[in-house]
């Protein structure tokens, strides 16, 4: 029986479905998995956290007196210390993506250490100060240290021993139900062709002057955003009569309203909170059927650009060109190469790729007789973690190969 899992997220599980939520939800098909946010502060009176079941995770959202915001640690290492004690968690797994967990967590036992790299926290908009401490002593404490694409694995593989590159995944039958005949979403029905539209984060990494650009540049086009905003004020949201903002939906709305659209945007801005991304909408968009029109942004441009299936442009020119041969494409052909290339990836088989390395670092942890499993300070042992599935070396996911 695999170890039980405790997953520390500076996501909040009902924030926009993506990685942590597509592994964590796998991993839970076969063990107990533990999703714990990060604390909400508010006017009780003590310490509280009530799991609740999503997709067979366990969703743990501590709630704190609001005294404790100057120094939560104390209560978080109870909170911790409290859960594996109810639930009777022996030696669980660490899963962390986010290192500011790390000092409430490393006293616990466990049978290894997981850090799953999906952004580079540390270039985002009000990153604490502490982040790139503790990701470096994260880092030296893993057993295994996973990156959410390429870019970030180039930045990362001389900074661990055991670092693998598994880029963003799709859940493509999911999104493929937009190639079919659906019900349009009322807020979306009125809204005229052509549509490009957006769905994710409206955060510092949109470039959101070349959708203004882009509105004013075709009126006859129609921009679609779907999304929360964040860390920006949503007053300087540019306004324009073919500019839409139909707020957050649900994973499972998504192909509805993707169904609907002419092209699919990526209008990323160039700066340290994007220079590392790795877009999880760019399969998810294909898998819709859709053209795609992004910045460039690398993880995009390197392979879904020189595959042909992704139209790059920068500026407001250059974005809006980019918008119109995609509007142009040739849907059936593009679908068909797309659809290769789909065929080779799926969050299943990522979640078993990763499964894998994760049971041999448990292995070599229990292997290693002068590593005490759960002493905090101990140094993780990573002799024989890339015996997984007969690798010889680190793991770099790449069904590109497939049509190469």
């Amino acid at each position: 029986m695999p170890r039980d899992l405790l997953c520390f997220s500076h996501l909040r599980w009902d924030f926009v479905y993506q990685r942590p939520n597509h592994l964590m939800a796998r991993a839970a098909r076969d063990r107990r998995v533990f999703f714990i946010e990060e604390p909400i502060f508010d006017d009780r009176d003590s310490m509280t956290f009530d799991p609740v079941d999503r997709d067979a995770v366990q969703v743990v959202t501590p709630r704190l007196p609001e005294w404790d915001a100057a120094d939560p640690r104390p209560s978080l290492e109870r909170m911790i210390d409290r859960l594996v004690w109810e639930f009777g968690l022996d030696a669980p797994v660490l899963w962390y993506y986010t290192p500011m967990a790390l000092p409430w967590t490393d006293h616990l036992a466990r049978s290894a250490t997981v850090f799953d790299c999906m952004d580079n926290l540390a270039g985002f908009k009000g990153a604490p100060p502490d982040l790139m401490r503790l990701e470096a002593e994260l880092l030296r404490r893993a057993d295994v240290v996973l990156t959410g694409g390429a870019q970030l694995y180039e930045a990362k593989r001389t900074a661990h021993p055991n670092v693998h590159c598994f880029p963003s995944s799709v859940d493509v039958d999911h999104f493929a139900a937009a190639r079919r005949s659906v019900t349009e979403p009322a807020d979306q029905e009125s809204i005229p062709h052509p549509r490009l539209g957006y769905c994710g984060v409206i955060d510092e990494r949109m470039d959101l002057d070349i959708v203004a650009a882009g509105a004013a540049r075709h009126p006859e086009w129609q921009f679609v955003m779907l999304g929360p905003v964040v860390k920006i004020d949503p007053a300087t949201l540019p306004q324009a009569a073919n500019i839409h903002y139909l707020g957050m939906k649900d994973y499972d709305e998504l192909p509805a309203y993707l169904a609907g659209w002419d092209v699919a945007i990526m209008p990323f801005a160039h700066n340290d909170a994007t220079r590392y991304i790795s877009p999880t909408k760019t399969p998810e968009y294909l898998a819709a059927g859709r053209p795609v029109a992004s910045t460039s942004i690398h993880d995009v441009v390197e392979p879904y650009k020189r595959l042909g299936l992704v139209e790059i442009g920068d500026g407001a020119a250059g974005f809006a060109d980019a918008c119109g041969r995609a509007l142009a494409a040739d849907l059936p052909a593009l679908n068909a190469k797309a659809d290769r290339l789909l065929a080779e990836m799926s969050w299943d088989r990522t979640w078993s790729d990763i499964d894998a390395l994760l049971t041999a670092a448990i292995e070599s942890r229990s292997a290693n007789a002068d590593d005490q499993v759960g002493a905090g300070a101990l140094a993780p042992a990573h002799g024989l973690v890339n015996a997984a599935r007969g690798r010889g070396g680190p793991v770099v996911a790449n069904p590109i190969a497939a049509l190469e």
